[in-house]
């Protein structure tokens, strides 16, 4: 039996479910702490792309996230400050080491400040002034440091909040470094509230989950918590919030589960960090979201749904690397087995009092229920480059224009797809041949007889929005034009087009694929073939067996089961039916 007591038991209605939550998800890596409590190592162990005591830090500092649940146990809490003791204490056995350029310390610096910013009073309690002095002179070292120019900026300024606001370092010594972060984060602004993840250049156009819960949105909302003073940032910061959730709900479907897309997937739950933090924040969204009660819900629905997926536990309690069950596929090179607590962002309205409005009000339904008719189920999003299909029959989303020159592992596959489902997920390749390249929701090209394939990845320019006839109506869609290899003149142009008016849940992608004579005399025609493919359907049937073929004419009588012809396949499962024509 899988799961995890204390959370796939939960009900997760009020705020002590959630408190029982957080302390069920921590309370398994105490076994795993070593003997002064300042580092964590999970066995058993795989590696990430930096050094093994800055994974081990990892282990430490982002249950912290969660540090609101343990505020009521001294014991507990005592522990977690002896830990931050004996991590900074440059002279004992368990210092986390000095920071580098671009060193994975950075990044754990925000969960030690979001606690000590949270509840300062808990930790300098706690804290002796050599201790204070140490953690001081760890964070400093992060202004001396080269940083990648992404979200990362967001940790330091941080850090620099802490050490002016908490701990009286003169602002003047960190003045200007916090000028130069905040006017860099600023300009990652494309629109609409939404932030690329760095620049949106020719290399990389990247506005998925970091852009709203896992970074960028989260932060600039805590900025808006803790900062003292610069008042008119913290305005722009609050529109900016108000114009994100315009149609960041829109990500979530009505049973809580939000469609996987981007990099980063074992944050798991930390997707929905923004309504946690909308809610700290005390910013007043705007319609369909401007009840509280409406916030409330898109946390914990989404939180509940994550209660069904026992497999994301070992047996040990701990969260694995995967999504819904362990996949070291689909984990990235920063990904060590400390790395999953990031999805503790999510916990962090545990900040808010147990009699504050937020955990007081009742709880209302997903905006879709509230108003039935009165909301566009299909909708264009521009800044990302994507249309959000929900409609009753799927929630999936179509996408044409993000990409990241970055070697992420599957990085085509976790942007350029076409489209992106909460009901089916999306597979990441594991070889090069078709079926280990696992291609759903894309189109793939092989120019050697099926030995490799190719799939979308960059677009040779940006996205055009396009006005599609579609019986009696027009319909938006995207259009992109892309090139699978660099060195062949050969390149593809895609349409999306949802059909949510005509047939909800469907879509139909149009490709035309052009090359010059030069590529054509290059090319075996026998050799080239080009496969398109839906969505990820699970092939067991709810008991477990593979699913079984059937005859076109019993489709409308067979609950699960497969049909192929020359031309269509169609496939019916537990989670829902796709088809390919």
């Amino acid at each position: 039996m899988t799961g995890l007591k204390g959370f796939t038991d939960n009900p997760l209605h009020t705020r002590a479910d959630l408190v029982v939550a957080v302390k069920a998800l921590i309370s398994p890596i105490e076994r795993y702490r070593s003997r002064l409590g300042a580092r964590v190592k999970i066995h058993p162990a795989s590696c990430a792309g930096f050094d093994d005591v800055a994974a081990q830090i990892e282990g430490f500092c982002r249950p912290l996230l969660g540090v609101s649940a343990i505020l009521d146990d001294a014991a507990t809490l005592d522990r977690w400050c002896q830990g931050l003791a004996a991590g900074v204490d440059v002279d004992g056995d368990e210092y986390w080491g000095d920071m580098g350029d671009f060193d994975q310390r950075m990044v754990e610096t925000e969960s030690i400040c979001i606690a000590i910013l949270s509840s300062p009073d808990a930790f300098l309690s706690r804290m002796s002034d050599k201790t204070k002095a140490d953690l001081v002179r760890w964070l400093r070292q992060i202004n001396k440091k080269d940083m990648p120019p992404n979200n990362w900026r967001w940790f330091r300024l941080f850090v620099n909040m802490t050490l002016i606001q908490v701990f009286g370092v003169p602002r003047s010594e960190v003045d200007d470094v916090m000028k130069m972060d905040l006017a860099l984060l600023d300009s990652f602004n494309i629109g609409g509230g939404w932030s690329s993840d760095g620049l949106w250049a020719e290399d990389r156009k990247q506005a998925d989950y970091y852009s709203g819960s896992f970074a960028i949105q989260f932060l600039q909302l805590l900025y808006v918590r803790f900062v003292e003073g610069d008042q008119e940032r913290v305005e722009k910061y609050r529109e900016q919030a108000k114009q994100f959730s315009l149609h960041y709900w829109r990500y979530f479907d009505v049973d809580g589960a939000a469609i996987p897309f981007g990099r980063s997937q074992t944050y798991r739950f930390a997707f929905a960090a923004f309504w946690s933090a909308a809610a700290v924040a005390g910013v007043n969204l705007p319609p369909p979201m401007d009840s509280i009660g409406t916030l409330k819900g898109m946390l914990l629905r989404h939180l509940r749904w994550w209660t069904r997926h026992g497999d994301m536990f070992n047996s040990d309690g701990i969260l694995n690397i995967g999504f819904t069950y362990p996949n070291m596929y689909l984990a990235e090179n920063y990904n060590s087995p400390q790395s999953v607590y990031w999805c503790l962002k999510s916990c962090i309205a545990l900040m808010l009092p147990k009699d504050h409005e937020f955990w007081q009000c009742q709880e209302l339904p997903h905006p879709l229920q509230q108003s039935p008719g009165t909301l566009k189920t299909c909708q264009l999003l521009w800044p990302p480059r994507q249309i959000i299909n929900s409609t009753p029959e799927h929630h999936y989303l179509l996408s044409s224009g993000q990409m990241t020159a970055w070697p992420h592992k599957g990085n085509n596959a976790k942007y350029s797809k076409f489209a992106y489902s909460s009901s089916f997920g999306f597979s990441v390749p594991s070889g090069t041949t078709l079926s280990q390249s696992a291609p759903d929701s894309t189109l793939s090209i092989s120019i050697d007889g099926g030995q490799t394939w190719q799939a979308r990845g960059r677009n040779l320019s940006d996205t055009r929005l396009e006005t599609i006839s579609v019986k009696d109506c027009s319909v938006q869609g995207l259009t992109c034009t892309w090139k699978p290899w660099k060195a062949l003149d050969l390149e593809i142009e895609t349409t999306l087009v949802p059909l949510a008016h005509h047939f909800p849940g469907w879509h139909i992608r149009l490709h035309c694929v052009w090359w010059s004579p030069s590529a054509r005399a290059s090319l075996l025609a026998d050799a080239v073939t080009l496969v398109d493919a839906g969505f990820a359907i699970p092939s067991l049937t709810a008991k477990g067996y593979p699913v079984p073929h059937f005859a076109p004419e019993v489709l409308e009588s067979q609950e699960e089961g497969f049909f192929q012809e020359e031309a269509t396949a169609m496939i019916v499962t537990k989670t829902g039916a796709g088809d390919l024509s």
